[in-house]
């Protein structure tokens, strides 16, 4: 199966990268969102993403203005039906999801491939809400998307061969280099990551160590890029809790359970460097 038409759902951060990926590579993109601001935040910040790599010299006028070009927006599911895949990057809510692949099942063509950027929710549960499991992978990409190589393909059981090869192919065809994940709770990364990152919150709320010294410490002596606070005002501090609690309810461990400073911050609005303010101030 070759895709040619992309319908992506969510213009924030991750689906406005995932549309520009798309669309740099000569594929037909609707970028798909609830409300107009949404969408127009969301090609705003594909346009000041491109503009920089031109100032950069990375790529030249004429390739930012054939990627834009391929670039429709919409606010209705129903514009998708025809798309040759769909991926959605809504946010990280379970049931939100749920009703929306229900949305997809029933008004996208049969061949249509509903994937899912959803960092933690097991596919099968997507699969099954779809009304068309075989049609149904998880496609994760990192963040920030037009630079990261990395993209997990999640197969469900459910997941036809098809479907799977065709997902592969796209994510290679966007020059990221996709790895089989199976259907797992939180599948590889945020399974390492967001343990990681809940364990140095918890070594803030226990007065082990600032912030700065917890950072300084994971960069300087494990030679991380960045360091796990810093990241996890990047990624969103709500995103962070909502895959905490998948992996605490979906794998059943207390070993996963939420760092109750992350949550009394997502109470406060302290969400990361989205709000201005998390374990920094923006």
């Amino acid at each position: 199966m070759e895709i040619k038409r992309v319908g992506v759902i969510g213009a924030g951060q991750m689906g406005a990268g995932i549309a520009q990926v798309c669309a740099s590579i000569g594929k037909v993109v609707t970028l798909c969102d609830i409300k107009q601001e949404f969408v127009d935040s969301g090609i705003a910040s594909i346009r000041n993403n491109l503009q920089r790599n031109v100032s950069k010299d990375r790529i030249s006028q004429n390739q930012m203005d054939d990627t834009l070009g391929n670039v429709r927006t919409s606010l209705e599911n129903e514009n998708l039906s025809d798309c040759d895949i769909v991926i959605e990057a809504i946010i990280e809510d379970v049931d939100i999801k749920k009703s929306l692949f229900s949305n997809l099942g029933e008004i996208c063509e049969k061949r249509t491939i509903l994937a899912s950027n959803t960092s933690s929710i097991p596919i099968g549960i997507l699969a099954e809400a779809s009304g068309r499991p075989g049609k149904v992978v998880g496609m994760h990409f990192m963040n920030p998307v037009p630079v990261m190589k990395l993209v997990e393909v999640i197969r469900a059981k459910s997941t036809s061969d098809d479907t799977f090869d065709a997902t592969f192919k796209l994510a290679e065809e966007l020059h990221k280099v996709p790895v089989l994940v199976n259907d797992f709770p939180g599948f590889v990364s945020n399974r390492i990551l967001l343990p990681m990152l809940n364990e140095a919150m918890f070594c803030v709320m226990e007065g082990v160590a600032e912030p700065e010294a917890i950072d300084t410490v994971m960069r300087l002596g494990m030679s991380h890029p960045m360091g796990p606070l810093t990241l996890a005002d990047f990624i969103g501090l709500d995103t962070c809790l909502a895959i905490m609690k998948v992996l605490h309810e979906d794998l059943n461990d207390d070993k996963y359970r939420p760092c109750p400073l992350l949550e009394e911050m997502v109470k406060e609005g302290k969400l990361g460097k989205k709000s201005g303010a998390g374990f920094y101030n923006y």
